[in-house]
């Protein structure tokens, strides 16, 4: 019975194996079909766009480089913050060597790195260009509530009876602000 009981068990093992060998077998007969209709399937002749994809070369934008951008908000130093960000654009394409690496209107993102109620510090962080962001160092741009009255002495105070507003430093929306590189930047331009 003892003997029966092996030979059975064995008879069992090795035809699982042979139903497993059969099926690696259909298995590697069925993958070789399917690739030989996908083979099948692509067409040989591949057409080309008019439009090729133009190359692109790393430019190095140099330490330096003037920057001058149009502020897309207000800013004050009574609501602003340091850290705060803001949009603008740039007024002027950079160029390099007479080509424009970063066009006009371009959309760049400034943060306020200095607060005080006389005065605010503003700086550009980054630009995008081709739905990809860049970063930026510049040097940065102070604006002051004794430039502000030098400049508009009506809008440095309120009329008698309500807040002197004399010392709230503003940098109004649609400001142009110029920069300079404080760091090189290397920008993809296409080609």
């Amino acid at each position: 019975m003892f003997d029966s009981q092996v030979r059975h068990k064995l008879w069992l093992a090795a035809a699982a194996a042979g139903f497993l060998t059969v099926a690696g077998c259909s298995n590697q007969a069925t993958n070789k079909a399917a690739a030989t209709t996908k083979k099948a399937e692509t067409p040989k002749a591949v057409s080309v766009s008019s439009k090729a994809p133009q190359p692109t070369t790393m430019v190095t934008v140099p330490k330096g480089t003037a920057i001058s951008a149009t502020v897309g908000q207000t800013l004050a130093s009574n609501k602003n913050h340091v850290g705060d960000t803001f949009a603008a654009k740039l007024s002027t394409p950079v160029q390099v060597e007479g080509k424009t690496v970063i066009p006009k209107g371009a959309k760049v993102v400034g943060r306020v790195v200095k607060v005080k109620n006389k005065e605010m510090k503003v700086t550009l962080a980054s630009v995008e260009l081709h739905g990809k962001s860049y970063e930026l160092e510049t040097n940065s741009v102070a604006q002051s509530a004794k430039n502000q009255a030098k400049n508009n002495p009506k809008d440095s105070t309120q009329a008698k009876g309500k807040t002197d507003t004399k010392d709230v430093t503003t940098l109004p929306a649609q400001s142009q602000l110029s920069f300079k590189l404080a760091k090189s930047v290397t920008i993809p331009v296409k080609g």
